[in-house]
This record gives structure tokens, sequence and C-alpha cells, in this order.
């Protein structure tokens, strides 16, 4: 699917119940295989309570990417590159649909979901900082474990799903 059927879906699914509370989430979730390292990013929009749609991008790095700071950061990119897709214009659309609700209650926020954790025994706690400042420079509301369930359960349930797929 391109962008703007992704975009297009989102939409649909907005205007479905355009007075609904809604996540936009973004999240990337990464696995290393034999030969090479899958990426998965997540793109889900969630009415709190009335249903969700989903879709992923996968992207294959052809090399074991071990390091544990470059491929969060990588994973960060993947998502950035996403949201960056969402530009003002876009998220004005989006935010046009629930605005006549808002009195009803109606809401639509913007989520980065960063799979990190800020608990000590967590090795990826050392970079909660620098990671959460890069999505909030993008406007977008930084989620860590256990909150960032785009990228630790959706997107890391694809990641394992590809490892003997090589495309």
């Amino acid at each position: 699917m391109s962008f703007e059927e992704v975009f297009d879906h989102i939409v649909k699914f907005m205007l479905l119940k355009p007075y609904g509370n809604f996540r936009l989430m973004i999240g990337t979730d990464s696995q290393v295989h034999p030969g090479q390292t899958i990426f998965i990013t997540g793109i889900v929009i969630l009415n709190e309570g009335k249903g969700v749609w989903a879709c992923i991008r996968k992207v294959v790095i052809p090399r074991k990417m071990l390091q544990l700071h470059e491929r969060i950061s990588y994973e960060l990119s993947l998502s950035e590159e996403i949201v960056a897709l969402f530009t003002e214009q876009r998220k004005n659309r989006l935010i046009d649909i629930v605005l006549p609700y808002l009195y009803q209650g109606a809401t639509f926020t913007m989520e980065g979901h960063i799979d990190i954790g800020a608990g000590k025994k967590n090795k990826t706690s050392k970079f909660v900082t620098e990671m959460v400042a890069r999505m909030e420079a993008m406007g977008v509301e930084p989620k860590i474990k256990p909150d960032a369930f785009v990228a630790s359960s959706y997107a890391n349930r694809f990641t394992k799903r590809f490892q003997h797929n090589k495309t």
C-alpha cells in the first residue's frame, strides 16, 4: 500500500465514528536474524473502545545489527519517517474530522511508540532521554514501555513472523 492509501484508510476509519477518542500511534520494533535484521513499523489508528485499523511497513537490513544503540536509533528513524509523512495538512485533515464533536468528548492524539523502557534492569534505559527527545521534537507524544504497545507488541509480533522469509 502507498502512504496515500494508508492515510485514506485512516480517514475512512475515523469518519465511521467521528465523535470518537482517536489515538494515531506509530512504532517500530526489530529482530536480528541470521544474516539480516528485520524492522517492522506499525501504523495504528485506535478509536478507544470502538475498534482499530492497523498496517505495517517492513524494512530488511541485510546484516545482523548487534549494537543495541544503533538498532534502537534506526527503529526510531523508521518511525520518524512515517511520522514525517503526517504533514501539518494531513494532521489538520484528521483533526477536522473530530473538531465538530469536541464538545461531545471527541479527541485526537498522535503518539510515537518507542521500544525502550526506563526500568533499572532494562538495557535500553540509558537511551530513554535521547529517544524521547527525538519524538517530542517531531511534535508527537512519546510513549515508552509498558505504554509503547505498538512497538513492543504489535510490531514485535511481525518481526518474528518474517524470520524465515528473506524478502
